[in-house]
């Protein structure tokens, strides 16, 4: 049984990089005479200055970088900053009035993470001007370091943990943080009213554990483009290294009241990778009301987001409400081209929570939307136990069916957008609760007599449900599963919800059996809801 690490050592991803030394040169063939006696066209006339960066070239670092080990030692960090203990790190604070990227009356302010604690591994940031990249040097009086005391000088070229940009996002004039990366290839943006709750990463390498630990790839190198003014977006390049691969990544950041990151990225294989997750998303979920994990917490519910929502390229919506299971959990949805998919925190509701410092209810759900064909695949759900709420885990992404081989460069692109409702994501009627409980055999509540029978209480909302609360006994539940029977259902009108609560009876045939049920609305042959699955184990 695998534990998840801490939110803090989750972010930190064992960072650890070595500055990149080289890069091997491009090498064009001979040209090949063409059928007519045609002369050769005259050569283009030589660039009149440097060339602007872009992301080729960080594709093309990516690529020479892959041809080489990665280096897995990191020298130490000096001794003021090697025996820091996590207050005495976060006691270090970039001062405001340092901020970059304002020269030119732009929207955006860079801010830098001081190393320390657990961010051993240097992080380059170089702030592109006029397609000129100039990598900023660390510089103490960039640092307010409050109670923590240096008292040793540290090195020009020291290096950072990480960056975050700010922006006003919330009220004109005032700058909230708006993106930050921070630790091995992990970054969280905000939209508009919204608190940092779950992670997206760059790169996913075997998160399932199998036939050896997970790897967490670093971003050992950013470039952020300096932003005019007006500018309605912030352009920013990373490169990627790890045991298993390499790659360049473009990110384009769009704030508003769902911020969206548009990312590109180009991945260069060191060796085959068979369980890489794309557009990785990693969050918490500890609480809720599917699952209380005998927790007797005067909070509800504890968790940053409560279910996996996805498009298939079918078409279909599919709803997973998380859960903390007693073992690893994984949950393969098979699929082509998938069209979406996401960790969402669609309980919206303060009283749920009942916390007045994390205000839960306020959480991101990340949404990710494909770009181009993906093929076949899997969007993989793993959770893992955890004891309490410090722990992240929880983890989704897209798993390719064929796996990405040495020497073949791969090349994605997808949207992810930060949700605070995911009630305009699709017209159909959405899963808003998801109950879970006893049953006897006749249907009545029960205790333990009856461990491979439960009944699963799930309430319909949205949509025309409205609509069909008029005419109820038009609407049936289809329900289906993977092993047992579903010995009865049941469906009556929600007025609470304004829709309806279904109830389904299922028994598996022997104890330590699983199954996955489905379960989805329709009216007259019309499919109204989304479809709501959730699997579950017989004691």
């Amino acid at each position: 049984m695998t534990i998840a690490p801490s939110r803090r050592a989750l972010l930190a991803g064992l960072l650890s990089s070595a500055a990149l030394t080289g890069a091997a040169s491009a090498q064009v063939g001979p040209t090949q005479p063409g059928p007519s006696a045609l002369p050769p066209p005259a050569p283009s006339p030589a660039p009149s200055g440097p060339a602007r960066f872009r992301f080729d070239e960080v594709v093309r670092r990516a690529k020479a970088l892959a041809g080489v080990p990665f280096e897995a030692n990191v020298a130490p960090l000096p001794a003021p900053l090697a025996s820091l203990d996590y207050d005495a790190w976060r006691d270090i604070r970039f001062r405001p009035d340092k901020a970059l990227l304002g020269d030119q009356d732009g929207p955006f302010r860079l801010q830098l993470f001081h190393l320390g604690f657990l961010y051993t591994r240097p992080v380059t940031v170089n702030v592109v001007r006029d397609g000129v990249p100039t990598p900023v040097p660390y510089q103490p009086g960039l640092f307010d370091y409050g109670r923590t005391t240096i008292d040793k000088p540290l090195p020009v070229n020291l290096g950072f943990a990480g960056f975050r940009l700010h922006y006003p996002l919330n009220k004109p004039g005032v700058l909230d943080e708006l993106i930050a990366f921070l630790g091995a290839s992990y970054y969280r943006f905000l939209g508009r009213d919204q608190l940092y709750g779950l992670s997206a990463r760059g790169l996913a390498v075997n998160v399932e554990g199998v036939g050896g630990p997970e790897e967490f790839p670093v971003f050992r190198e950013f470039w952020i483009e300096m932003p005019p003014k007006g500018a309605d977006r912030a352009v920013i390049y990373a490169l990627l290294d790890g045991p298993s691969c390499t790659g360049a990544f473009q990110f384009l950041v769009y704030p508003g009241d769902e911020t969206v990151v548009d990312v590109r990225c180009s991945l260069h294989p060191r060796r085959e990778l068979t369980t890489v997750g794309i557009a990785p998303l990693t969050s918490m979920f500890f609480i809720g009301e599917n699952d209380r994990h005998h927790s007797d917490d005067y909070r509800p519910e504890l968790h940053d987001s409560d279910g996996l929502l996805m498009q298939s390229g079918g078409g279909e919506w599919i709803w997973r409400p998380l859960r903390n299971p007693k073992e690893r959990w994984i949950s393969a949805f098979e699929d082509r081209n998938p069209k979406g998919f996401g960790l969402m925190q669609r309980d919206r509701v303060f009283e749920d929570y009942q916390d007045l410092e994390a205000f839960y209810h306020r959480r991101p759900g990340y949404w990710v939307e494909p770009q181009g064909e993906w093929g076949e695949g899997t969007v993989r759900l793993v959770e893992l136990p955890t004891e309490n709420e410090t722990h992240d885990n929880i983890v989704a992404s897209w798993q390719p069916k064929q796996p990405y081989k040495p020497g073949e460069a791969v090349e994605l692109s997808y949207k992810i957008r930060a949700l605070a409702e995911t009630d305009d994501l699709h017209p159909g009627g959405r899963v808003v609760n998801t109950y879970v409980a006893r049953t006897t055999a006749s249907g009545g509540s029960a205790d333990a007599s009856e461990p491979r029978t439960r009944r699963f209480l799930v309430d319909f909302s949205g949509g025309d449900l409205s609509y069909w609360l008029t005419d109820p006994k038009a609407v049936e539940i289809v329900p289906s599963t993977t092993q047992g029977k579903v010995l009865a259902v049941s469906l009556v009108p929600n007025l609470h919800v304004k829709g309806f609560r279904a109830a389904i009876d299922v028994r598996l045939d022997q104890p330590g059996q699983s199954t996955e049920l489905r379960a989805f609305l329709r009216a007259r042959g019309q499919t109204l809801t989304e479809t709501w699955t959730y699997p579950w184990t017989a004691a």
